[in-house]
């Protein structure tokens, strides 16, 4: 069983993280976070990592929905998506796989609402594919 969506863009990091912002709002979803995750750690442990940032992305009735299911749903919530340079050229973005959140919590009302999330993250992880 996998956590995660993913796919390998051949797209420099940034293009690839401006079509995945493109992406997740053309599938409904908002980015209420962002974190520079290479530029984070960085600046607190002077390391360095290749670039890295995780978007908090979030449809808000499908949040709803979730909490209404499982009150304790929120530690999944919102569901992140990574975007990761590999080199140049090559860029990975890579989705929590909102099913994970029926397995872990055991709680098979959360599947409507995981199986809505999960289309619409596959969906923009192929039109990031397609778009190349």
């Amino acid at each position: 069983m996998s956590h995660s969506l993913s796919t390998t863009l051949e797209l420099g990091f940034d293009r690839a993280l401006e079509a995945t912002r493109a992406q997740l709002t053309e599938v409904g979803f908002g980015i209420l976070t962002e974190i520079d995750l290479a530029g984070t750690l960085k600046a607190k442990l002077g390391a360095d990592v290749a670039p890295q940032v995780i978007l908090g992305a979030c449809r808000p009735p499908l949040a709803l929905a979730a909490i209404e299911a499982e009150p304790s749903i929120g530690v999944f919530l919102p569901c992140n998506v990574v975007v990761r340079s590999l080199d140049e050229t090559h860029t990975v973005v890579e989705a929590i796989d909102p099913d994970a959140m029926v397995r872990l919590t055991d709680n098979e009302t959360l599947a409507t609402v995981a199986a809505d999330a999960r289309e619409r993250l596959t969906k923009a992880l192929a039109a990031l594919d397609s778009a190349q």
